[in-house]
């Protein structure tokens, strides 16, 4: 009969730490792959452990106007060219297996552009296996002699596990190993050598501190996301051979293995959890066991050949590996038989597709609808880590949209805090990439400023520890030492021999009662001084259990005030983060206003510096140009300094000249008239004087040192009485005839009592003419009165006195005249000719201001 089963302690509470408000952002790696070919250009630099720079290719670099640009992003850690797959192992992959092993999930996956070395970073190569052996590998170190028997745990639809008892475990596996091909694969059968040596791994490695008294099963599974739909690449396609399925030529299909597997559907379990529906999940308990699965699924894993990658993956494959924990019963010898206490970890390794240009693929047909859907997933993911990114920062309640993507309405537990998300991008250094690889670069460098919330410990079932040893070692004593009873026993006196071998023996027996009594006497003295010891004992457990309590309520008290305390300060550090984070948001948009700015001052800085050379070549443009001025203006000042005085020589002569000539006309002036007056002669007759020539008399020169008399021409409007107004700025002239008005009052300011005692008016006003000579106008005007008495003059007439130089008009004689005694030539004139000629001009004449009329010499009479 099987022993009764202690009850299970019932699960204690979980009370609402610190713990669910801590939170870890995104954990983002670079992996840089080698290039190809040791001569090709490199776009990417490798700067230090957490840093790398991305410069732009000098074929881009002519394309977008010269412009040379250097970016680094910044990573958790960066794995370069020389990193080995067991560096970045216990980097990255480490870390979530232990959490798996201690009943936590965990999210990792390769991100990158297509040729990156995503499948090569997560499967590995013959001789280096990747992540995916490595985890599996660790996982069974860890609980390889913790295992429960096969089919102790089984999966159901609801995305949660049953436990079974060892008898129906039992007939399951022999039900298993009745059918002819086995589903489930066995560790009797030897490892495919197609992939032997990437699960042959060499270094040894095991989580820490695993639960001994637990047992664990692993299960297993693989599906792909391909053209947003999930397909379950373990599902063995059924062949129905009386409906066959029929191709695209409308023919039979023949063998069950080109049946297309049908789509699956995404659910939600009581936890809200998202699994997907009628996935297989097949139980392993090896590494070997474990890849084999994953290998027959990698088969089935759509990929083509492009015009980039030999082998790119079509879809975004996701290896699920769950550990299932159940704790052993009281006892240890057998799996505890309630579902309640389960504990299911996941890891999921996520090998996305890689993001691809089509015009660089050259896709065409259903590569391009892959490429579109692969894109499009990618830019769904981009978009979610973006809004919860903002969310996170500026403490916004936008709706995520998970849903529009299969790929990210899969993993949002993870985002929501289900388990740590790892993330390795993955980058190819060579010039063709480098668009791809910048935006690649960006999302990642975002992607860690995302926050998840860190997971909840597992509760522990409550029972005794170390129940799987006690069991071992159940059998047989643990130690040499004695029981109690036996220490007791070996206390007591020996009793006398009971042996009674004569009738009439009467001493055995008395003595044999004697020594049961004081056997009895000494059991009742132990017993009374065990039950005094055990009220003492009783007494001290009551009063160290009061100090407990008293210990445990001030411990809780203090406790309290530490959580309180503690509260406080996660409020304040969760505000200062927030701050932290707005201030660094400030930051990066400072420095990017900044590098703005420095462009611009960079630009600023060359457009002034060409400004100044600008300036520079025309400043010293003008110097020369001034410098050539300045021998100019020096030259033609010296040109025009010689013409001025060839000028003005020529102007002294020329005034001599005409001072000559003036001298002259007053000699002859004064020898006209100083000569005495002839008598007059008969007037011979013009018929016999005809043909004779007169010759005219040379008018003597004038007698030095006799005084001219200066003859007045009258003006033809004197009769009445005027006045002559000459102002005081009015030059004295030298001609013989001057304006003279008789019986006139002259003033040099015209004033009221003059005009008030003359009926005419005249003003004498000088002007230079246009030949240089002094001109003298005369302005008459008539007087008249007002009616207010006093008087008003009206301008009639203009008289212009002009003086013009007498060589001009000289009138020489048709024969030539005897010489003078004094060797001068003979020349005459009349007085008319050699004197000023006069201009008078009427108001209302046709003749305009600037006319001028030269009286014609008068012919001399016979």
């Amino acid at each position: 009969m099987k022993p009764a089963r202690a009850k299970t302690p019932r699960k204690p509470i979980i009370k609402k730490g610190s713990q669910t408000n801590l939170k870890d952002p995104v954990g983002v790696y670079c992996r840089v792959r080698p290039l190809g070919l040791p001569d090709q250009e490199s776009c990417i630099e490798v700067i230090n452990s957490t840093t790398v720079q991305l410069h732009t290719p000098e074929g881009f670099r002519f394309n977008r106007n010269g412009d040379y640009k250097e970016t680094q992003y910044s990573f958790k850690q960066v794995f370069g060219t020389h990193t080995t797959q067991k560096e970045l192992f216990d980097v990255v992959a480490h870390p979530l297996v232990d959490d798996l092993v201690h009943g936590k999930n965990g999210l990792l996956f390769t991100y990158g552009v297509t040729g990156s070395g995503k499948t090569h970073t997560m499967t590995g190569s013959p001789g280096d296996g990747g992540l995916l052996p490595r985890c599996l590998n660790m996982i069974f170190n860890s609980i390889g002699s913790f295992q429960a028997k096969r089919y102790v745990f089984k999966s159901n639809d609801r995305n949660s596990m049953d436990i079974q008892c060892e008898v129906d475990a039992l007939l399951e596996r022999q039900k298993r190993e009745a059918m002819p091909i086995p589903k489930t694969p066995s560790s009797k059968r030897q490892v495919d050598p197609e992939f032997a040596d990437m699960i042959n791994v060499q270094e040894f490695c095991k989580a820490e501190e695993v639960d001994e008294d637990s047992v664990y099963g692993v299960f297993v599974s693989y599906i792909e996301i391909y053209n947003n739909y999930i397909y379950d690449l373990l599902e063995e396609a059924q062949f129905d051979p009386i409906k066959p399925k029929w191709n695209g030529c409308s023919t039979p299909m023949r063998n069950a293995d080109s049946v297309l597997p049908q789509s699956k559907m995404l659910r939600e379990d009581k936890n809200h959890n998202m699994y997907v529906a009628g996935c297989t999940e097949v139980e392993v308990k090896s590494t070997e066991e474990a890849f084999e699965v994953f290998w027959r699924g990698q088969k089935k894993r759509r990929i083509a050949n492009t015009h980039l990658n030999r082998e790119s993956s079509r879809s975004h494959s996701v290896f699920n590996i769950k550990l299932v924990q159940a704790p052993l019963d009281a006892d240890g010898d057998s799996v505890l038989q309630e579902k309640e206490q389960i504990t299911i970890s996941q890891l999921s390794l996520v090998d996305l597709a890689g993001s691809e240009r089509t015009n660089r693929t050259k896709a065409e047909g259903s590569r391009l609808r892959e490429a579109g859907n692969i894109n499009q997933s990618l830019m769904t993911l981009r978009t979610c880590i973006e809004v919860l990114r903002e969310n996170q920062l500026y403490g916004t309640n936008k709706m995520v949209p998970y849903r529009d993507s299969k790929l990210t309405h899969l993993f949002k537990n993870y985002f929501d805090g289900e388990g740590k998300v790892r993330m390795i991008v993955c980058v190819n250094p060579k010039a063709e990439d480098y668009e791809e690889s910048l935006q690649v670069l960006r999302f990642a460098e975002v992607t860690q400023e995302v926050e998840v919330a860190r997971p909840v410990d597992r509760v522990m079932c409550g029972l005794t520890p170390g129940r799987r040893y006690r069991n071992l070692v159940r059998g047989g004593p643990v130690g040499d030492e004695p029981l109690v009873a036996e220490v007791i026993l070996q206390s007591f006196p020996p009793l006398p021999s009971c042996e009674i071998l004569d009738f009439n023996d009467e001493q055995t027996l008395p003595r044999l009662i004697d020594a049961l009594e004081k056997h009895h006497h000494l059991r009742q003295a132990m017993v009374e001084e065990l039950n005094k010891q055990c009220n003492t004992f009783k007494a001290m457990l009551k009063e160290f259990d009061s100090n407990i309590s008293n210990k445990e309520n001030y411990i809780q008290g203090k406790l309290n005030e530490k959580e309180k305390l503690i509260s406080g300060q996660k409020l304040e550090i969760e505000r200062l983060e927030k701050k932290n984070k707005t201030l660094e948001y400030k930051i990066e948009i400072l420095e990017k206003t900044t590098t703005i700015y420095e462009e611009d001052k960079r630009n600023l800085q060359q457009e002034l510096e060409a400004q100044n050379e600008k300036l520079q070549r025309q400043c010293s443009d003008k110097r020369r140009l001034e410098a050539r001025m300045q021998g100019m203006v020096t030259e033609t000042t010296m040109k025009w300094q010689k013409e001025c005085e060839r000028r003005v020589a020529a102007t002294q002569l020329e005034m001599q000249n005409k001072l000559w000539v003036k001298d002259e006309k007053l000699k002859q002036l004064k020898a006209i008239v100083t000569e005495p007056k002839p008598e007059k002669p008969e007037r011979p007759s013009r018929e016999r004087d005809r043909g004779k020539v007169t010759p005219r008399s040379v008018s003597p020169s004038p007698v030095p040192n006799t005084p001219i008399p200066v003859r007045h021409r009258r003006s033809r409007s004197a009769g009445s009485r005027w006045v002559d107004h000459k102002p005081a700025s009015n030059v004295q002239t030298e001609t013989v005839m001057q304006p003279h008005v008789p019986h006139a009052i002259t003033v040099s300011v015209a004033n009221e009592k003059a005009l008030a005692k003359c009926e005419k008016y005249m003003l004498t006003h000088q002007e230079l003419a246009s030949d240089g000579e002094i001109q003298t106008k005369l302005i008459k005007g008539d007087v008249f009165k007002t009616r207010g008495g006093g008087q008003s003059v009206q301008f009639t007439d203009i008289e212009t006195l002009k003086q013009s130089p007498t060589g001009s008009r000289k009138r020489r004689s048709p024969t030539v005249a005897p010489a003078q005694p004094d060797g001068t030539e003979s020349e005459w004139t009349d007085v008319e000719t050699r004197c000023s000629m006069a201009l008078e001009m009427r108001a209302g004449s046709q003749l305009g201001p600037g006319y001028q009329h030269h009286a014609q010499p008068k012919r001399k009479k016979p």
